[in-house]
């Protein structure tokens, strides 16, 4: 019993032997991985240090570069300052030359209004000339009748007066035979009142065709007068026309030169637009690679 329970313990003592052995296998294998482990981290730490001392240079660069950039970046802002106030006055300039331009777009439509207006009026002067030159016409070709029937009763009269000689030579003749024509001669003497009545009428006739004549005279002469300060008056309002379109087409080619300044200027703003948008993306690239 004693063999059997020092086997007994033989065998527990075994079995504890090689539990012992194995957790010293184990533990030899975990110190071996361990003594694995430290040397993959040294190797690890060395190429990081490695590592390490090139970002070491390369943030010297790095910094460097930073530097160069910092002092290309304050020059960039000083240059954005000027840009930005360069901007500023030709944001200005731009205002007032648009401002300008409106002006003179006002000042055009004002002279083109004025224009019409006095293209309306020289029309009106047209119609009105040659209403006056047709009655001018008229009056012409009334003074021509006129002149027609004053010659008609100037012949009648000298007729009528060719006619009074023979009555006289034949009342003559009738006195001479007096005696003997008695009814003769009244009714000679009665045809003669006939006549000189006639005579006397064809006078005033005359007379009040000569008033008339005189006075057709006076109103063509204050109708030509007046032609001619009407025609005055059109060659005025023409040359007035001809000095606005002068004073339009001036106008026109001060705005054309605006609008060419102005495009100049727009071409111009676009170009630094441009620029600022360029140096504001060199700007942000900068920063980001700063940060």
């Amino acid at each position: 019993s004693i063999i059997r329970r020092q086997r007994q313990e033989l065998k527990l003592l075994i079995a504890e032997l090689k539990d012992r052995d194995k957790e010293l296998n184990d533990m030899v294998a975990v110190h071996e991985r361990h003594i694995q482990a430290w040397e993959d981290d040294r190797q690890k730490i060395l190429t990081l240090a490695e590592r390490c001392s090139l970002l070491t240079s390369e943030l010297n660069e790095r910094n460097a570069i930073i530097k160069s950039l910092t002092k290309r970046l304050k020059l960039l802002e000083s240059q954005h300052n000027d840009s930005k106030l360069t901007l500023e006055n030709t944001q200005q300039k731009f205002k007032e030359l648009t401002q300008k331009v409106s002006d003179s777009s006002v000042h055009c439509q004002a002279l083109e209004e004025k224009n019409q207006s006095l293209h309306c009026s020289i029309l009106e002067l047209s119609a009105k000339t040659g209403q006056l030159q047709a009655r001018e016409q008229e009056l012409l070709t009334m003074l021509q009748l006129k002149d027609k029937a004053l010659l008609e009763t100037t012949d009648q009269i000298t007729e009528v007066t060719s006619k009074f000689k023979t009555l006289e030579g034949a009342l003559r003749a009738a006195k001479l035979e007096e005696f003997s024509r008695n009814r003769e001669q009244q009714d000679l003497k009665l045809t003669l009142k006939d006549v000189v009545f006639q005579v006397n009428k064809m006078k005033d006739v005359l007379a009040e065709k000569m008033k008339e004549s005189s006075k057709h005279q006076e109103e063509i002469s204050h109708l030509k007068q007046e032609n001619g300060c009407l025609r005055s008056e059109l060659i005025l309002a023409v040359e007035e026309a001809q000095r606005k379109d002068q004073l339009y087409q001036f106008a026109k080619s001060k705005q054309e030169r605006i609008e060419k300044e102005l495009s100049s200027l727009r071409q111009v703003c676009v170009k630094q637009q441009r620029d600022l948008h360029f140096l504001h993306v060199n700007l942000d690239s900068s920063q980001d690679s700063r940060q």
